[in-house]
């Protein structure tokens, strides 16, 4: 068995203008104080990461991985979530999403696009530069207007989007392959891989291209009311990054997992801050230790109640206190009695 590392914390939501979130040095120093030990970065926010340079230039990575480290701090995986979501989008979302891209390509679904995918081969290029062996990020959406079947959806359209959304993704994963790391599309809803039913539509349409894995994030579940314990004794060889988040669940005769269109703090599925929510940390990090999951627990913070820099310091604690630092000798080992064949054949009355 192994044990899992961590603390880490996934950047993006604390990043701003004013220190000590406003670039890489204040915001490392920040996060080493409250007891993390690896980041997750954001690629789209150059106040902490220059993409373009880290995939050109192993000065500037050296430069980089130098930072943190003075922090006694090293990036756990980049994370291209926003790209990602680029790579596949329904015309109904065009608007909404154009503020994902630069502006050269706002308004141009296509250059949008073609703009995405090169961002994830450069991640491919950056994150074998970094060492790493794992990628963050969304799977975008085709289907994602069609959730709900009424009016009932055309035979095939299932089908013609995973085909389509697997031609798109195809190459991207062999880049990835090519450099040695796995891409992990967080399950989650408003993407196409939502669940492990559409996880597996997708695996299947990309012939189970070893990089297609998983980011597990418990909250997505506990909205959707999954079985989150199960989906990892199913999926646990393809779970490769692990964010833990909180989430809790409380339908009543007003609503339930569809939210009423009702704001974050008074839908019955939101999500809370470590300890907060009704997510069963103990028996995920049991199943993580007896999986040997090898990559780190990441702190991705989203609440709509408590104040971030609260929930970042409760989190590093709380990741540290559920780490389970694994055996390395059976419980029992004390009345071992030995190997012997001849006594095991004759117990056994062979």
């Amino acid at each position: 068995m192994k044990t899992l590392k961590g603390p880490a914390i996934f950047l993006a939501q604390f990043l701003g203008d004013t220190a000590p979130f406003n670039n890489l040095e204040n915001i490392a120093a920040w996060v080493a104080s409250l007891g993390f030990k690896g980041v997750q970065i954001p690629t789209w926010d150059k106040r902490v990461f220059d993409l373009e340079k880290a995939a050109n230039s192993l000065d500037y990575c050296k430069e980089f991985q130098a930072t943190l480290a003075q922090h006694g701090l090293v990036a756990t995986e980049l994370s291209t979530h926003l790209q990602g979501q680029l790579v596949a989008v329904h015309p109904a979302y065009d608007e909404m999403f154009d503020g994902f891209a630069p502006e050269s390509v706002r308004g141009n679904p296509k250059a949008r696009q073609e703009w995405a995918v090169e961002q994830l081969l450069l991640a491919a290029k950056a994150s074998k530069n970094l060492g790493l062996n794992a990628h963050a990020t969304f799977s975008g959406a085709l289907l994602w207007p069609f959730l709900y079947p009424w009016p009932q959806r055309p035979a095939g359209l299932v089908e013609n989007g995973f085909a389509e959304l697997a031609k798109r993704w195809k190459p991207i994963l062999d880049a990835f392959d090519a450099a040695g790391v796995d891409v992990c599309y967080e399950i989650h809803p408003g993407e196409d891989l939502h669940d492990g039913a559409t996880f597996e539509r997708f695996l299947k349409a990309v012939d189970n291209h070893p990089r297609a894995n998983i980011l597990f994030d418990p909250s997505h579940f506990v909205l959707q009311q999954l079985d989150y314990l199960a989906f990892i004794d199913r999926y646990h060889s393809r779970i490769k990054m692990f964010h833990v988040k909180d989430a809790e669940f409380n339908p009543s005769a007003q609503q339930g997992v569809y939210g009423g269109y009702e704001s974050w703090v008074d839908r019955a599925g939101r999500f809370r801050s470590l300890g907060d929510g009704q997510v069963d940390f103990k028996q995920i990090f049991s199943k993580f230790a007896a999986y040997d999951y090898e990559g780190w627990a990441v702190l991705e913070w989203e609440c709509c109640l408590k104040h971030p820099e609260v929930g970042a310091e409760e989190g590093a604690k709380f990741i540290a206190q559920h780490i389970i630092k694994v055996t390395e000798r059976a419980f029992d080992d004390f009345a071992k009695s030995g190997i012997d064949e001849t006594k095991n054949r004759r117990i056994l009355g062979l």
